[in-house]
């Protein structure tokens, strides 16, 4: 039997015993589903989508051969392939999705011409924690120097002081791509580890 693009008007019969009889309404158990009279209903045809699939399943019966009729829905191949997921890199992995949970609190550091910035922000809502710059008014007159070790020392100190004061004690630092963790950007980092904080 051919499937039909259009669908075929639903009719149903139903038996004279649709309405249960006092005696039927009385549960036989005390289960909660007992409770629910069972409605006797045979449909006579079914609409048949384009998208259904008409075959006849043999079954052996009591001596003979029983056919039996179903419609099968023709399932769409929903799974995406290795080559299709390579194709969004925009899809973020597990340790991207995990890690501003797991770490965080990140500290920036930059590094200008005339000044060092250091700050420690809090990923999930971007709030800054604590801020250090040597551009600030206090370090600016009494600094010989404003970029040098003396000065990458002070603002790690600073960073871990003001951190503590809003009950940070534990940071994170991601280097960014071909960055040495050397130098300034060292003597910042081990002074802020010798003042309490812990990087993780």
């Amino acid at each position: 039997m051919a499937s039909s693009s259009s669908l075929a008007p639903l009719s149903f019969s139903l038996s004279s015993e649709l309405l249960p009889s006092e005696s039927s309404r009385k549960p036989n158990s005390l289960s909660w589903s007992s409770s629910f009279p069972l409605l006797k209903i045979s449909a006579s045809s079914i609409p048949c989508p384009s998208n259904f699939s008409f075959y006849k399943l043999p079954l052996l019966g009591k001596g003979k051969e029983k056919v039996v009729e179903k419609f099968v829905i023709e399932a769409a191949w929903t799974r995406r392939s290795r080559s299709e997921a390579a194709k969004k890199p925009n899809r973020k992995s597990w340790k991207q999705r995990t890690d501003m949970y797991l770490r965080p609190f990140l500290l920036n550091v930059f590094f200008s011409k005339r000044f060092i910035h250091a700050k420690v922000m809090h990923r999930g809502t971007s709030k800054v924690i604590s801020v250090a710059t040597t551009n600030s008014r206090d370090l600016r007159n009494t600094l010989p120097s404003l970029t040098d070790n003396d000065a990458a020392r002070v603002i790690g100190k600073l960073i871990a002081e003001r951190s503590k004061e809003a009950d940070v004690y534990a940071i994170a630092y991601e280097p960014g791509k071909n960055e040495r963790i050397e130098g300034r950007l060292g003597i910042i980092l081990d002074t802020i580890q010798q003042n309490g904080i812990i990087f993780v």
